[in-house]
């Protein structure tokens, strides 16, 4: 609560939080247009290496309750760590930003047989449906995205820890479940990689707040 108090009346991270919020909302409404877009496509699938040579598994429930569970861990961090808040909410908005023009620039349909995601009452609508449609390949955003987070969150054991296992965990699982291919996993970690660095370049200030301690 001390650490609330400290750091929502310090100008500065209220900058940086405020424009993390809207960053990353202007990320994810453009995110909804591009699936919106890549949906429409009619495309075709080709071979792969992993999956042509491993049947497939009913991996919906993990896949679906698997990223409820890293955004809810993924907000009480954020909350715990406040320091830490601005540039997360930033690098995952230019992460979702820099996924979306990749996903309009590869247009390959999922392959032939995959995993059929089962969404609960609550995620049934036109707003996440979309994400979850498997139509958005390149690069995994299940893989990268706990990966960035593992990377924003180094030098924290556990929470290193934490987004490194959802990290590989969706890695094996969108492979078994044949819902990306072997190329959109692989990719992810070293365009993550890359993005993380670009996030330190652009958000400095932000980044210099994570070396702040916390109250």
């Amino acid at each position: 609560m001390q650490s609330f108090k400290i750091n929502f009346s310090d100008r500065n991270f209220l900058v940086s939080f405020f424009g993390g919020v809207l960053l990353l909302t202007i990320s994810l409404i453009v995110q909804f247009f591009i699936i919106g877009y890549v949906n429409s496509l009619t495309t075709s699938p080709v071979t792969d290496i992993i999956l042509s040579n491993i049947r497939v598994y009913d991996v919906s429930a993990t896949f679906v309750y698997g990223s409820i569970l890293l955004t809810i861990i993924g907000v009480i961090i954020g909350l715990r760590r406040l320091n830490c808040l601005p540039f997360a909410m930033k690098s995952v908005a230019l992460f979702t930003l820099i996924r979306s023009i990749f996903v309009t620039l590869t247009h390959i349909s999922p392959f032939p047989t995959h995993a059929v995601i089962s969404l609960p009452f609550f995620l049934n609508n036109e707003a996440f449906s979309g994400i979850f449609t498997g139509n958005d390949l390149f690069f995994s955003g299940h893989t990268g995205l706990p990966f960035l987070l593992a990377l924003i969150f180094w030098q924290y054991k556990t929470e290193r820890t934490i987004f490194m296992g959802f990290s590989i965990l969706f890695a094996v699982v969108v492979l078994l479940g044949h819902i990306h291919y072997s190329i959109d996993v692989l990719s992810a970690y070293f365009i993550t990689y890359s993005i993380f660095q670009i996030c330190k370049f652009l958000f400095k200030k932000e980044w210099g707040l994570m070396d702040k301690v916390q109250a």
